[in-house]
């Protein structure tokens, strides 16, 4: 879902509008006795370093003309030559810098080409190289960012592009720092373009010293070695704790491991949430700026059966890049259980009414009765009367069990067949307790019969009616 990116090109120094300097060539130029070709970059005086002869300077301008059309193939070809023919030139090691340049600066991108120059600049020691006092710094941190940049482009790097990936990125980190100050701000940019230059910079750094930090753990998840992986991401985690992406990608990993280790379940979505709050826009932002939250809600819901609790969560995850030692979250099925106890501690007898009608709706049902229920004692239960037959006087009394979370349920769906019948009237809503032997049922629809004692029904009952008064008879004449 999500990938680590890492920027490329000149854009930080670019937005600073200062000119790079490619190289040191006036006092080659001028031990030449030659003038730079109309349109070419001047280089910087350098008294020790001289061209040969018109040839070389010719080469030279060469490769400054095609740096200034922005040509970086024609570059490489003219460096190639000038190379060729001068391999002993006072520029030599100006040239592995303009190598270098020149591939970082290719398309599409040769970051293999730029790292092998760029190995070669480390040899001989940048800042041997970039010795000009006036542009060599900036130099020098072009240098070290177009190296950081195509570091975090390799997607197999060796050992050795990883070692040196990780110091160029340290020390553009130093180097910009030092560079960056008031003193050397160009006039024509603000303060903002400035900081934002330097903070350009930094980022290319950190972002490539997180890829290589974490490329073993993302080389083993994507073989879909997730018990490889997931260590790797939790002590990459605990060395940069505001790192979002890496608060997903381990939850990401807890997920691949899920089935053997379901108690890692509670931690994974702990994650996705802390890399949700730490950085709503981690999904796509331009499709969805909440996708990233809304998959991470939904994860703890499906867990948890509920969003209770989740407001809580969220403010947890702020506090720590992993969870307590004794974190969960309650499954769906453990709040079940929960309710069901504490509502059979609240109400007993509505308890043991909702175990028979489950196992008497379950596929099973009628077997549950005839083998287990039928013509056997309950325990006292609690209804509400429906309707007494006859109305008065009644024998038989059907009655419905509602439930707390439908209490206007009133469809009867047991009916209690008494020995006698009862002294008045049973009145339709009131309550009604009874112990009796479950001798019937039916599942379509669904009636449980009891036969019972009229002893051992407990309701309301009020008189029965006097019946109408006769007239008086009349004799027939």
């Amino acid at each position: 879902m999500h990938k680590l990116k890492i920027m490329s090109g000149w854009a930080a120094v670019a937005v600073l509008g200062v000119g790079l300097v490619q190289a040191q060539t006036n006092a080659g130029q001028q031990a030449a006795g030659a003038q730079p070709a109309a349109g070419a970059q001047q280089p910087a005086a350098k008294p020790e370093k001289k061209v040969k002869d018109q040839t070389e300077y010719d080469l030279f301008n060469d490769v400054l003309k095609d740096q200034a059309a922005n040509n970086p193939q024609k570059t490489i070809q003219d460096l190639t030559t000038w190379t060729q023919k001068y391999p002993d030139s006072d520029y030599k090691d100006d040239r592995i810098y303009m190598f270098e340049d020149a591939y970082s600066k290719m398309n599409p991108p040769q970051p293999e080409k730029v790292m092998e120059y760029g190995q070669q600049l480390l040899n001989l020691g940048m800042d041997k190289v970039f010795t000009d006092p006036k542009n060599g710094p900036l130099q020098k941190i072009q240098a070290l960012f177009e190296i950081t940049v195509a570091a975090g482009e390799l997607p197999n790097p060796t050992p050795e592009q990883m070692d040196l990936g990780k110091k160029c990125a340290a020390e553009l980190k130093k180097d910009t720092q030092a560079y960056f100050v008031p003193a050397n701000k160009p006039a024509n940019n603000t303060d903002a373009q400035w900081t934002q230059a330097r903070q350009t910079l930094d980022q290319a750094a950190d972002h490539t010293l997180l890829y290589l930090d974490v490329l073993p753990a993302n080389q083993a998840y994507a073989k879909k070695d997730c018990a490889t992986a997931m260590p790797l991401y939790r002590k990459a985690l605990e060395d940069r704790p505001q790192s979002a992406y890496l608060s997903y990608q381990l939850a990401q990993s807890m997920v691949c491991l899920q089935g053997q280790h379901p108690e890692l379940v509670p931690q994974a979505v702990y994650e996705f949430e802390r890399a949700a709050v730490i950085d709503p826009t981690l999904g796509d932002p331009k499709n969805n700026p909440k996708q990233l939250q809304d998959y991470a809600d939904h994860a703890y819901v499906t867990v948890h059966g509920g969003s209770d609790g989740l407001d809580q969560l969220k403010a947890l995850v702020k506090q720590s890049p992993l969870p307590p030692a004794d974190f969960t979250i309650k499954t769906k099925s453990e709040v079940a259980n929960e309710k069901a106890q504490q509502f059979a501690t609240q109400n007993p007898k509505l308890a043991l009414w909702n175990g028979i009608q489950s196992a008497l709706t379950a596929p099973d049902g009628e077997q549950y009765f005839a083998s287990t229920l039928k013509d056997s004692a309950v325990p006292e239960l609690r209804g509400v009367v429906v309707e007494g037959k006859p109305a008065c006087r009644s024998k038989e009394i059907l009655v419905s069990v509602p439930l707390p979370d439908n209490p206007e349920s009133n469809k009867a769906v047991i009916t209690l067949k008494l020995d006698s019948a009862l002294p008045g009237k049973p009145e339709p809503g009131s309550e009604i307790l009874w112990t009796g032997i479950p001798t019937a049922f039916t599942k379509e629809p669904f009636m449980l019969t009891f036969d019972t004692e009229k002893a051992k029904v407990n309701t309301k009952t009020t008189p029965c009616a006097a019946a109408p008064a006769r007239g008086p008879v009349r004799k027939k004449k």
